[in-house]
């Protein structure tokens, strides 16, 4: 017996002993945290399921009031839907808190609900409530930001320009907003013909050597001629798809031939053969392929400020809303033009 008692003692025992309680308390501990996981998932799941199932503004408002979630989760879950463009969903709850939320919240969640009915595009209603918070709070920049960008939409461009003095006293940077915007009124101004408003943009443009590609893509559109006279020949890349689909009847060989850039771009188009390399890959695979194949170009358009990819030129990246931020990226793609064009004349 005194042989069976000591073995308790022996110390290798009471290592297994303690071993063995941990692993015991280990797997409470993970049972007790899977089990309450899972709880917690059924309740939220439940509480979803709850929500969206609400027919009326009436049951969500009776849903917020009851406290099962706390002010700050309401306007997370509002915050996740308007990520994901669930925006109905997103106007019912801010619509709903703005009747039971403390004053210190009101002005936020207004301004959250206005910024809503912007971007799913019902712009007199954002208009009605950035115009209500900067009654009482003339001096709000980001409110004011938000109700140029609306009446800039609307094309509204007067009340814009009026949008951007308060800013400036608030010491705002509106230097690109204000040649953006004139540009705007000046193209869609139907008063002034065609020759006043290229006037114009050229006289923005040569006062603030800002927005070319809005500019010349005017220009080339409407006066090819005088868009190549006053083209800034260290700005032909940024208007790279612009050159690439000038009519050949409107190229100037003179200008073309003085410039590397555009003796590159223009070989590779086939128009000339003034170059026989090029450092761009696109231009370079083209030129080498001497029309011996159907291929062409594609332009894509990146942001410089968020880094969103467009397949479209913009003026005002409608992400981040940064003006003047669009850089091209070239991409070879095949002709189906040109394919076209071969299967028609195979018919004649």
């Amino acid at each position: 017996m005194n042989g069976l008692f000591l073995e308790f003692r022996d110390p290798l025992f009471s290592v297994i002993i303690f071993f063995v309680i941990i692993f015991v308390i280990a797997f409470f501990s993970y049972w007790w945290g899977t089990f309450k996981s899972k709880r917690d998932y059924r309740h939220l799941n439940k509480f979803l399921k709850q929500f969206n199932a609400l027919s009326s503004d009436n049951e969500l408002n009776v849903l917020i009031r009851a406290g099962e979630l706390s002010e700050k989760s309401w306007l997370l879950l509002a915050h996740s839907y308007f990520k994901s463009g669930d925006y109905e969903k997103c106007i019912t709850i801010y619509s709903a808190l703005l009747q039971s939320c403390n004053e210190e919240n009101y002005k936020e969640t207004l301004f959250l609900l206005g910024r809503t009915y912007f971007k799913a595009g019902f712009l007199e209603r954002a208009k009605q409530i950035f115009l209500e918070i900067l009654k009482n709070n003339p001096r709000t920049p980001q409110v004011l930001y938000y109700l140029l960008l609306v009446y800039e939409y609307m094309r509204d461009y007067k009340s814009a320009l009026e949008v951007l003095e308060p800013l400036k006293e608030l010491h705002k940077d509106i230097s690109a907003d204000t040649v953006y915007l004139k540009c705007l009124s000046t193209l869609h101004d139907t008063k002034i013909s065609i020759e006043e408003k290229t006037k114009r943009l050229l006289k923005l443009y040569e006062n603030s050597h800002q927005l070319t590609y809005l500019i010349f893509e005017y220009l080339f559109r409407v006066n090819p001629e005088l868009a190549w006279k006053h083209l800034d020949n260290s700005q032909s890349e940024l208007l790279s798809d612009i050159l690439w689909h000038v009519d050949k009847k409107d190229l100037d060989l003179d200008i073309i031939a003085k410039n590397g850039y555009l003796r590159e771009l223009y070989t590779a188009r086939g128009d000339v053969d003034l170059a026989t390399k090029s450092s761009i890959f696109e231009f370079d695979i083209l030129i080498n392929l001497k029309k011996k194949a159907s291929a062409t170009i594609r332009f894509d358009y990146v942001c410089t400020s968020c880094k969103r990819v467009y397949p479209f030129a913009f003026y005002r990246c409608t992400n981040c809303h940064a003006i003047d931020t669009s850089r091209i990226e070239y991409t070879l793609t095949k002709d189906y033009h040109r394919d076209f064009s071969e299967e028609n004349n195979s018919f004649q």
